[in-house]
This record gives structure tokens, C-alpha cells and sequence, in this order.
């Protein structure tokens, strides 16, 4: 770096052009949005919003007998809860193991009546099926004349199932499910009516009618598959037609939000699984917590399989239940399903995460899903099913502990105190670099100037792209900051007046010091970011805030010192300012005690003689040598 320094500024000047292009991104010629293009995420201390804590406690009815959860099962019910959390489009949520058994719950802009239905047990649930319909709006032509177009369509399975081997010795008979549904491949349906989730079309060209040719509604019970007479509460049935699967918050849509409502295990619902199906489903005859034990396995066929063991009362419960079924919506000798009320769903957080067909009785209390299609179930899917099957079997139930709301008022003064302490750590930090260095104060505050612009950039890019949020300890760590940038530049000022001491020019000056310091501040800055990712990784809760802008703010100083502190000290070491050491400067030789620079003798020094006239020659003076 010790030529062309506008190159380094330049690199400066185009990071920050990228990053405004970045944040302003299509609202360009839109000049009302750009003030919510540079608006940073709060954290819930800095805004309002409520947090709240509970407890995981295992059950003992499920065979727990420890006080304390496992990792595992801790790790599941917070997939859980930052899943439904996340799921109402809340901004800036949170949801963080806290110990060895709390996990805290942050929401900022929520009141905690909002947030505590979201936080219940998550339990699976197994429901027959009593009525399915495409869940998203289809298109449909207008009848032909003469015709009355067929409103239910029927559709296929697409995956097998067969029971696991009775573990007594081969003696009890096999039984079994055919998955369908989210876990292997739709095969045609016999039906010559259209599929429920197809999107008919037709030529715009083949009615001379004024009118549209194609029409948009959403599927009702006319549409469905299913036995309507089974539906007994007439709100599940208009929650059926007017519910929307291609509305991702079709729950807080339906049922506000309420997990109670959704999560009922004694009143029927309506859902959506992940096909943008919808079903109404019937009461749960059988929860995730009977399940004893769920696996990934390799069965006869060499196929990955899902394997499931159920307790004694889920056992008894699923027997009748799938007796029932088959019996009455299987036929066993073309091996096909007269109605989809031979399918049971899956149900976890409300959602169907898979619709099995039963295709003969599991009274035995276990049983294998299958995928559909000829190949069944890749090792991933059925993993992910398996882990599924896993999330409805944790052994946890949840008590509140605690509950914190932040007002909007709080938030603000917290806000704004934060605020001013920067401002008053960044006034002082300026006061005495004016005091000290005078002249370099100019660098000085500019590379502050710069290093607080790139930070705001970065956390507005951050906030916006990584759904960051900017808390009360995250400011603490930009202040720190403040300390950071500015030891940065100390550090290579006063090794430049180090060599300015010696009687080395301005210029050599600054790249002589430059190669001195280099090394100290990125040593020093490298333990810094250590000291802050070591922070971050250990800590929970507000404090990795803290340390994640600290860390930010450490690479940023990086950036700086090399691409502006650097280049701007080599520019103005080429004025007549700086270069001629005005008192001003603060490079001035006479007020830092500089030596004299030696420019050498026109004579070539005489070597050093003996004796006497060793000592004349002592005695000779400058002048007349």
C-alpha cells in the first residue's frame, strides 16, 4: 500500500455503493418506500413486545423417570414451537433453550394473550378421514350445453404400507397400511373425473360469450371425496369451504392462531397437508405419545420403510380403528379403497403430514408405512418421516414460569438512552483525538464516520435479508466498538510519530510505521472477534447479541483501517500541511522531541588515528574540520 491510495479508496466507495443497491434493491423511482428500505429490526427490549418463559417438564405417565428432559427432546419441542411461532409471519421471533430444561419465547410487537395459545404441548394426533378436496383455488370452464360437469373427484394413494412381523414367534397374522399423501408418488386415478388438486383449463377461444371463459372458486363439499354425513358440526363444514391452503397462514386464518382449537383431540377439524390438500378429519382415536417406538428400516423388498410400535392402549385404539376401516372402505379383492374414508392422517401442529390408506387390520400394535409408487420411500424421505413420527413421541409438557411484556413507551427511552450513551462515547473518543493528535483528528473522525456507516449498512442488510434484530446488548457492542476503531488508528498514529521521533521524513514516516502497526492491530483485533465468536457460541439470550455485533463491528474495523485510515494518512502526508510538520499537524518534530535527520559530510570521514594525533584530532573542532 505504499502507492495509489485512491485504488483502496475506491474498493471503500464501491463496497458502499453495492451495499445501498442492495438495501434500495427494486424501489428505485419509488422514493416513498426507501424510508422503510433503511429501517433496522428492533429487538423486543428496544420496541415492545412480551417474552415468556416456561419450563420443560417430562411426563411420568409416558415413562419418564428423570426430572430433567433429554437434549434430543429438547431440541424437538423447540423445532416445534419456533415452527408455529415463526408460522404466524411474527417479525424478530425468538425461541432459545435456556439451561437445561427452559426454553424462552420472544416476540416482539405481541401482547403475551397473542403468544401463550402458541405455546402448548405439541402432540401428534391419528384421525380417520372423512372428506378431501383440492385445497387451493381451481379454474373451471363454464358447462357445455347439455352437460353436468362431475363435482367430486376421487384421489388415488400413492404409497404402501404393511405391518411389522408379530413378535411372538410368527404367530399373529400380518396387517397393514398404504401410505398416500406427502410420502410417495400419486398413481392414476380409475375415476374418469379430474383430479381435486388439478387445474382444469380450456381454449379462451371456444365460446363467442362476452363472458370469461374460465372461473376461480375455491373447492366446497360438492367438490370433496368423503361421506359429508359423517361431518356432525356444521362450522367444520364451512370452515371447509372457505378454507385456502395456498394461504400460508391458513390456520390463523381458520382458527386464529389457537392451537386449543386446531390441536382438539375430541372435535373434528379441517386441515391442509403439504400437496395443498384440505381434509376434514375426525376426532383422534390415537395420539403421538402411544407411539413406543418409530424407525427407519430395510424390509423383504429391500425397500426403506418406516416402522412404528404402539403401547397397549394405542394398540387396542388403532385395531379398532383400522378393523373398522377396512372393513367397511376396503375392498380386499381388487386390493382398492371404495372411499378415502380408508385413510387416516397423520396430524402434527394441525397439519397432515401424511395420509396413509389402511389396507388391512393392525391389531398387533405395530406396523410399516411404505412410499408409493414402485421405488417406496428414498432413505430421506422416509428419515424425515420417521423424525415426525418422533416429534408427536416427546415426553414433554409445558409450564409457564414467567412472563415480561415491554410497553412501547419503555422500549423508547430504553431506545433512546442507548442512543445517547453512543453519541456520548463517540463525542469524547473525537474530543481527544482533537486534543491529542490535532491535525490526524481528521483521519481520525472520518474513519469513525466511516466505520459507523458500514456497521449501519450491515445491520440494516442483516435485519432485512436475515430477519436480525437489533436489542439493547447489541448497542452495548457497538459502543464497544467505538474503543475498537479508535485503538486501531492510535495504534498506528503514535507509530508514526514513533518514526517522526527518529528523523525519518513524513513519507517514509508513514509506510515505515504502517509495517510496525500492521501486524499489532490485526493481532489485536483477531482476539477481539475470538473473544466475541467464543461469546456468541456459549452464550444465550441477549448476551449473544452483544457479542454477534461485537464480532460485526471487529471486521468492520478491518475493513476500515486498511481500505481508509491507511490510505487517507499516505494523502495527506503529500501536503504541505502535514509534510512541513506544522504545529497543527500533530507531527510537528520540535513538539514531539524529534532528532536532527543526519544528511551526511561532503568529506569523507578520517579514520580514527593513534596517540597524539588521535588527540589533536579530538581536539580539532567542527568548524575548521
Amino acid at each position: 500500500m505504499t502507492s495509489r491510495p485512491w485504488r483502496y479508496l475506491a474498493v471503500l466507495a464501491g463496497l458502499l455503493i453495492v451495499m445501498f443497491a442492495v438495501i434500495i434493491g427494486g424501489e428505485i423511482g419509488h422514493p416513498g418506500n426507501w424510508h422503510d428500505k433503511f429501517k433496522v429490526g428492533l429487538g423486543l427490549d428496544l420496541s415492545s413486545g412480551t417474552t415468556i418463559t416456561i419450563k420443560a417438564v417430562p411426563l411420568k405417565e409416558h415413562g419418564s423417570k428423570s426430572q430433567t428432559p433429554s437434549s434430543s427432546a429438547m431440541a424437538q419441542s423447540i423445532a416445534i414451537l419456533n415452527s408455529r411461532v415463526n408460522g404466524q409471519g411474527f417479525t424478530g421471533a425468538k425461541v432459545q433453550q435456556q439451561g437445561s430444561n427452559l426454553i424462552v419465547v420472544s416476540v416482539p410487537g405481541k401482547s403475551a394473550e397473542e403468544i401463550s395459545p402458541l405455546l402448548s404441548s405439541a402432540v401428534l394426533r391419528f384421525r380417520q378421514v372423512l372428506l378431501l378436496a383440492a385445497g387451493r383455488p381451481v379454474a373451471l370452464p363454464p358447462p357445455a350445453a347439455g352437460s353436468t360437469p362431475s363435482p367430486s373427484a376421487s384421489p388415488s394413494p400413492s404409497g404402501s404400507a404393511s405391518p411389522s412381523p408379530s413378535p411372538s414367534g410368527g404367530s399373529g397374522q400380518a396387517s397393514g397400511a398404504r401410505a398416500l399423501g406427502g410420502t410417495g408418488h400419486a398413481k392414476a386415478s380409475s375415476s374418469p373425473t379430474a383430479s381435486p388438486s388439478g387445474s382444469p383449463t380450456s381454449s379462451p377461444s371456444s365460446s363467442p360469450s362476452p363472458s370469461p371463459s374460465l372461473t376461480t372458486r375455491l373447492p366446497t363439499v360438492a367438490d370433496a371425496s368423503g361421506d359429508v354425513s359423517k361431518v356432525t358440526d356444521k362450522a367444520v363444514i364451512a370452515d371447509f369451504n372457505k378454507l385456502n391452503c395456498a394461504n400460508k397462514h391458513w390456520q390463523q386464518q381458520i382458527y386464529g392462531g389457537n392451537p386449543a382449537k386446531w390441536d382438539d383431540p375430541s372435535k373434528q377439524i379441517v386441515a391442509c397437508d403439504n400437496q395443498g390438500r384440505k381434509f376434514v378429519l375426525d376426532v383422534a382415536k390415537v395420539l403421538g405419545t402411544n407411539l413406543t417406538k418409530v424407525t427407519t428400516q430395510l424390509n423383504t423388498q429391500s425397500q426403506y420403510v418406516v416402522a412404528f410400535n404402539l403401547d397397549g392402549s394405542g394398540a387396542k385404539a388403532f385395531g379398532q380403528l383400522t378393523s373398522a376401516m377396512v372393513s367397511q372402505y376396503f375392498n380386499s379383492q381388487t386390493g382398492q379403497e371404495t372411499s378415502v374414508l380408508d385413510q387416516f392422517a397423520i396430524v402434527l401442529d394441525g397439519k397432515v403430514i401424511s395420509a396413509p390408506q389402511v389396507t388391512s387390520a393392525i391389531t398387533t400394535g405395530s406396523g410399516e408405512i411404505t412410499g408409493g409408487g414402485n421405488a417406496g420411500f428414498t432413505r430421506t424421505g422416509a428419515n424425515k418421516l420417521t423424525n415426525v413420527l418422533k416429534y408427536g413421541a416427546v415426553p414433554l409438557a409445558f409450564v409457564r414460569q414467567s412472563t415480561t411484556s415491554v410497553s412501547p413507551q419503555l422500549g423508547a427511552s430504553q431506545l433512546h438512552a442507548g442512543l445517547i450513551a453512543g453519541a456520548i462515547g463517540l463525542a469524547l473518543v473525537v474530543a481527544y483525538s482533537i486534543l491529542y493528535y490535532r491535525g490526524l483528528a481528521i483521519v481520525s473522525v472520518f474513519s469513525l464516520a466511516t466505520a459507523a456507516l458500514l456497521t449501519w449498512l450491515a445491520v440494516i442488510l442483516l435485519s432485512k435479508y436475515q430477519g436480525f434484530t437489533l436489542s439493547l446488548a447489541g448497542i452495548a457492542g457497538l459502543i464497544v466498538a467505538i474503543g475498537i476503531t479508535a485503538d486501531s488508528f492510535v495504534v498506528y498514529f503514535e507509530r508514526l510519530r514513533d518514526e517522526v521521533r527518529e528523523g525519518r521524513s513524513l513519507r517514509a514516516a508513514v509506510e515505515r510505521g504502517w509495517q510496525r502497526a500492521r501486524r499489532t492491530i490485526l493481532v489485536s483485533d483477531t482476539v477481539s472477534f475470538l473473544a466475541a465468536l467464543l461469546l456468541y457460541i456459549i452464550a444465550v439470550g441477549d448476551v449473544r447479541g452483544f457479542a454477534f455485533t461485537l464480532g460485526l463491528t471487529t471486521l468492520i474495523d478491518i475493513v476500515v483501517v486498511f481500505l481508509f485510515t491507511k490510505p487517507m494518512v499516505t494523502l495527506l502526508a503529500g501536503t504541505r500541511f502535514f509534510s512541513q510538520g506544522h504545529k497543527w499537524s500533530g507531527l510537528d518534530p520540535a513538539r514531539l522531541g524529534a532528532k536532527s535527520p543526519w544528511r551526511g559530510s561532503r568529506r569523507t570521514p578520517a579514520r580514527p588515528a593513534t596517540g597524539g594525533a588521535a588527540a589533536s584530532a579530538a581536539r580539532t573542532s567542527p568548524k575548521e574540520a
